[in-house]
């Protein structure tokens, strides 16, 4: 399924950049991730949990961020697998600044599921990946509010 859009976020392109580099902060960002280690130079070992139509649990795998151009894009790549399937992502994220107050962030990629996941999968990924964009960014513009004011 590919996935695209872009929106606005009230916030500098740095600021955002380190956000999005931050291993404290991703967690809080990004939509079911429960535990984020760094393994190396822009890879992580994640766990994921999620609840995916009539199918809840725990994804583990890798991410890792390739094509870095600094404060400006990365493309993130995510594997992730339980019992019942594989989730693979394929996101490049790139930030455009606006004023000094504000930055369009436009991401565009490819998710595919396999195993036992696919076949219940298919008929909801479309929703669940629209209400999962939606909380990323709910989220963010919270974490961007949090550390304006200092709480």
């Amino acid at each position: 399924m590919e996935l695209k859009g872009k929106r606005n976020v009230e916030t500098d392109p740095t600021t955002l950049w380190n956000m999005l580099m931050d291993v404290e902060i991703l967690p809080k960002i990004v939509p079911g991730i429960s535990k984020l280690e760094k393994t190396g130079e822009n890879t992580y070992k994640s766990t994921l949990e999620v609840k995916f139509g009539p199918v809840s649990g725990e994804f583990t795998g890798d991410m890792q961020m390739e094509d870095i151009s600094d404060q400006r894009s990365f493309t993130l790549k995510a594997q992730q697998h339980n019992k019942i399937g594989t989730v693979n992502s394929v996101m490049k994220i790139e930030l455009m600044p606006i004023s000094n107050k504000e930055t369009e962030v436009t991401f565009g990629g490819e998710v595919t599921i396999s195993g036992m996941m696919s076949m219940i999968g298919q008929k909801v990924l479309g929703g669940v990946t629209d209400m999962l964009t939606k909380q990323f960014f709910a989220n963010l513009d919270n974490e961007i509010a949090r550390q304006q004011t200092g709480k």
